[in-house]
């Protein structure tokens, strides 16, 4: 064997561990860049559900709040059509002129709930003459009712026992106050269906 076929032996053995370490480099960096192209897709999928969890969290508190302030809104505009339901009923009321069988039932009611034998009644400013008429009409009355006086109200009648221990409160405006909270629901149930 001449020097030329062990130097080509040697070459080609040279040759081919070259090659071996060529391929399994080339195995070795397909496999690194396979992990961190993994690795990187798994970092970009969580990255992108921390993102969407955070979107999602902050469009439920956006409908949350939203849906908070329509209720608000909505509450708040049943509120004032009550109101101006109520606020209708005593403008009314303080137009009305009570009647004579009105006034003396409210009357008659508040002084038979005293037992008092002489009574003090008050009446709004706008009721005061006719009700003067009204117990100059009725003797059983006006033997009673030693006073009658003006008083800041929509209409119906104070009355209380001459020394003024006992008053009874028949005035349209605390009558209505007594009702309210028994005849807003049904008209709020009316109204709005709930």
């Amino acid at each position: 064997m001449g020097m030329e076929k062990v130097s080509e032996a040697i070459l080609d053995k040279v040759k081919a561990e070259a090659q071996d370490i060529i391929i399994d480099a080339e195995e070795k960096a397909r496999e690194r860049l396979e992990k961190v192209k993994e690795q990187h897709e798994a970092k970009f999928e969580k990255e992108k559900n921390r993102l969407m969890e955070k979107a999602e969290a902050e469009a439920a508190r956006t409908n949350a709040q939203a849906s908070i302030m329509a209720r608000q809104e909505l509450l708040k505009v049943k509120n004032e059509v009550i109101e101006d339901i109520v606020s209708r009923v005593k403008k009314a009321l303080s137009q009305h002129s009570g009647g004579k069988d009105l006034s003396l039932d409210l009357i008659r009611e508040a002084i038979d709930t005293t037992d008092a034998d002489e009574v003090r009644v008050y009446v709004s400013s706008a009721d005061v003459a006719g009700v003067q008429k009204l117990v100059k009409e009725d003797k059983k009355l006006a033997g009673r009712i030693k006073e009658i006086k003006e008083y800041k109200c929509t209409g119906g009648a104070i009355v209380e026992d001459i020394d003024g221990k006992i008053s009874i409160d028949n005035t349209y405006d605390t009558r209505l106050e007594a009702l309210l909270p028994q005849i807003l629901p049904e008209i709020s149930k009316e109204l709005f269906g709930k």
